[in-house]
């Protein structure tokens, strides 16, 4: 028993480790369009006993997601989605995804379409395809007028690129000690706190803070209990709630991903955990989209660290706060 629990936890080790892959520097000779494949994937592995669910949360549908046009679509650490459908996320190899969702007649998550992949580029226009130091890109929000903003590992920074085209610029970001790897995983708009506000959020300790395009970042709420796992993305939503993702890796259990509902103090509300005997992989993005009804379509995108035993996978979820139950 012991052999055999010794070669779990090396293979599930291996299955989150990174590895080497074949990285062209531009991912489509003939331009940045790629087909993309979407297999979907049930809430439950094949062949398990899923616990019965009482909650406000169900599953809308989910993707695997491949191409037979580049080496380049892995990776992927945060998104937004519109809601008119377009989506747009970020790799941890300094690359810019752009495609939009595509629902069935029952609105559940059906296929991706309309894909561009493209180098991110650094501050004199030129593209982010040297090394890793440079082009660890993990946060990722939208501004209302276009503008992206995306944060970085590594060597520590947010960058602003203009939604009209362009270089981009730096912007301010918490003048705080972050590890190499662990760093300003989570980034989104402060809306409730102004216009030009938006928190950063590190991974390792789960502490945030809100900054300003204005000059300036101030320690904000640190979501979550001890042993909830790191912080990895993060959303706003009405009601001035927020949105949290965790994750949490055990080497026999696997990957534990918790999307965290709060209040503006960080106090819990509600929690959909993501655990064996689930469909789960190393999610490390949230997109929120709140609904007319009062529900709100969530959309959770993993990082499969460019690893053969992972996957890129475009989960929904539905959540109806019990006040409009």
């Amino acid at each position: 028993m012991r052999r055999l629990a010794a070669l779990a936890a090396l293979a599930a080790l291996a299955a989150c480790a990174p590895q080497a892959a074949s990285l062209p520097s531009a991912p489509v000779q003939a331009g940045p369009a790629i087909r993309v494949k979407a297999e979907p994937v049930p809430r439950w592995l094949p062949g398990s006993a899923p616990p019965v669910e009482v909650g406000t949360f169900s599953y809308a549908g989910g993707l695997h997601l491949t191409s037979p046009d580049t080496s380049r679509l892995h990776g992927l650490s945060d998104l937004e989605v519109l809601p008119d459908g377009r989506m747009v996320a970020v790799s941890d190899e300094g690359d810019l995804v752009h495609g939009r969702i595509v629902l069935d007649a029952k609105g559940r998550l059906a296929a991706v379409a309309d894909v561009t992949l493209a180098p991110l580029t650094d501050l004199a226009g030129k593209p982010l395809t040297g090394s890793k130091t440079d082009s660890d890109s993990e946060g990722l929000a939208l501004w209302p007028n276009g503008d992206l903003m995306i944060s970085f590992e590594r060597r520590h920074r947010i960058w602003l690129y203009p939604a009209a085209g362009g270089p981009p610029h730096a912007i301010p970001f918490p003048d705080a000690p972050f590890p190499s790897n662990e760093g300003m995983e989570a980034l989104a708009l402060d809306p409730v706190t102004g216009p030009d506000a938006y928190i950063a959020g590190r991974e390792d300790t789960r502490e945030t803070w809100t900054c300003r395009l204005s000059g300036g970042c101030a320690p904000g709420i640190r979501p979550g209990q001890d042993g909830q796992g790191k912080l990895v993305s993060a959303r706003p939503l009405p009601e001035g709630r927020w949105a949290f993702l965790l994750r949490d890796f055990n080497p026999l259990a696997g990957v534990t991903t918790r999307l965290l509902i709060t209040d503006r103090a960080g106090k819990t509300l509600d929690l959909l955990k993501i655990a064996r005997p689930a469909t789960e992989d190393n999610f490390e993005g949230v997109a929120a989209l709140p609904r007319p009804d009062g529900s709100i379509r969530f959309y959770l995108i993993s990082d499969d660290n460019f690893a053969s035993q992972q996957r890129t996978l475009l989960l929904a979820f539905d959540w109806r706060p019990r006040s409009v139950r």
